[in-house]
């Protein structure tokens, strides 16, 4: 069996992974990245960019409809055939050698297998030979391996051999009828990818529709899917799933309807990617979600660390942001965090400092790339209560912004500002609209700067934009710069 040493091993090699790696090596140290699948992981083959890659065009077509001198232009439906074949485009057709020569010239070492702990700072890799190699870290082990779909316990449901995000983002062709069963970000994404496409799409929400945005945000996404005759079927309950002999699937619902579909995709969340990674032999249970302290260092589920600075989670697989980019803000920071330590650096884990991951509780921005689209930031109204805070929300009425009524005939939106009534600070941002996704950084910035309302008024949007909601914004709130 070989033995290799190295300063950092992270195992996982998606973004989260490369980005950890990438930081270790800049500041000097020495780094092997373990992985079993494709390099680049979960978001570039299977979430973020091929998924982007779906939506896009459909979401162009929109923009151009709702100009009536453009859409004189456009005649004819959405080209299936070609929107699949920009999408393979964008998951390098499954294939990582970019991904690969990219680490190579970083300076990354690429160890390609299963990797198991098997003792402190010591870690297995299983090739696809089965040969066995030992890579041991002078300084840490990081797990990056991050999450994949789970299902839930539906009957039969396993057995009909359902889509996952894997699947629904990957698939080579567009199915007449497709059911989705869940809610949340991923059901919704896909109902608007695939009935742009095509497809029949039900769309089953057991409870709510996106249930972590602002209630307001998710009534126009449902509104937009009944307009393009999505059949959204709000507190169904699937009981069992059965597919027949001519491929057919059956989905019972515990009311006695039935839905037929061609295919059925279950987007009903996520499951940790912690199984077989030698976790019992460091006293962790494996399969469960990862907790960690605020270095991101892994510690019992009672919040004490016990692995004595060696073992770190960063990513979806901690369960603290399950988005691609808070993953990586989560590695830079561990990666120079790493460093520091290694080179007898000060760590600054205080909020907002060097080292921390502050912006995981406070800061997670997020976009639904539906029509229309839904970005977010910060606190939602229910989340603000929750933590205690005493706030105040204050809206309006996109369309009446005269940016947005340029942008697009018939303009629907709104956007909301969560305001802390006792620093009067931006502590949360929504807005629901064709292409807000635009907006969402000005707002990260405003409540990570922790600007207060009386600062913002200075900060001028430009004429005639969007961003103009900002201004409105404040005039709503009352809060008027002396």
């Amino acid at each position: 069996m070989n033995t290799t040493e190295y300063d950092v091993i992270i195992i996982g090699a998606g973004p989260v992974g490369e980005n950890v790696a990438d930081r270790v090596v800049q500041g000097g140290l020495t780094a092997a990245i373990i992985e079993r699948e494709l390099v680049g992981g979960e978001c570039s083959y299977w979430a973020c960019m091929p998924t982007k890659a779906l939506l896009r065009d459909a979401a162009a077509l929109r923009a151009v409809q709702r100009l009536p001198g453009a859409a004189a232009a456009v005649t004819g439906d959405l080209d299936a055939k070609a929107v699949l074949a920009r999408r393979d485009r964008f998951a390098s057709n499954w294939q990582d050698d970019g991904q690969v020569a990219w680490l190579n010239e970083a300076g990354i070492s690429l160890v390609r297998g299963h990797g198991r702990i098997t003792a402190p700072k010591s870690v297995s890799v299983t090739g696809e030979d089965g040969t066995e190699l030992t890579l041991n870290a002078r300084q840490a082990v990081v797990i990056a391996t991050g999450t994949s779909a789970a299902l839930p316990p539906i009957a039969g449901l396993a057995d009909v051999k359902p889509w996952t995000s894997r699947e629904a983002v990957s698939a080579s062709t567009v199915p007449d009828r497709l059911a989705i069963i869940g809610g949340g970000v991923v059901g919704a994404e896909m109902a608007t990818a695939y009935n742009a496409l095509g497809s029949a799409v039900t769309f089953i929400a057991r409870d709510r529709v996106l249930p972590n945005v602002e209630p307001y945000a998710a009534e126009h996404v449902i509104a937009s899917l009944r307009d393009r005759g999505v059949q959204v079927m709000i507190g169904a309950e699937p009981t069992k799933v059965t597919r027949n002999s001519k491929g057919t699937v059956h989905i019972s619902l515990a009311d006695g309807a039935v839905i037929e579909a061609d295919e059925v995709l279950v987007a009903t969340g996520r499951k940790p990617n912690t199984e077989d990674l030698g976790l019992d032999q460091i006293g962790l249970t494996s399969g469960n979600w990862l907790n960690v302290d605020d270095t991101l260092q892994l510690t019992a589920p009672d919040g004490v660390s016990t692995h004595e600075g060696w073992l770190y989670a960063a990513g979806d697989v901690n369960r603290r942001a399950l988005l691609t980019h808070q993953g990586k803000y989560q590695a830079r920071a561990l990666g120079d965090a790493l460093v520091a330590r290694a080179t007898g650096r000060p760590v600054d884990y205080s909020p907002w400092g060097r080292h921390a991951s502050t912006a995981d509780e406070l800061a997670v921005a997020q976009v639904v790339f539906t029509d229309p689209e839904i970005a977010s930031v910060g606190l939602t109204t229910k989340a603000a209560q929750a933590a205690g805070l005493q706030v105040r929300i204050v809206e309006y009425d996109l369309s009446a912004v005269a940016g947005a009524a340029l942008h697009a005939d018939d303009y629907t939106g709104r956007a909301s500002i969560l305001i802390n009534e006792r620093t009067n600070t931006i502590v949360g941002f929504t807005a629901v609209g064709p292409d807000v996704s635009e907006l969402v950084h000005a707002a990260t910035i405003a409540i990570v700067g922790e600007i207060p309302l009386e600062r913002l008024w200075h900060a001028v949007p430009a004429y005639p934009t969007t961003s103009e909601v900002w201004l409105r914004l404040l005039e709503t709130a009352g809060r008027r710069s002396s």
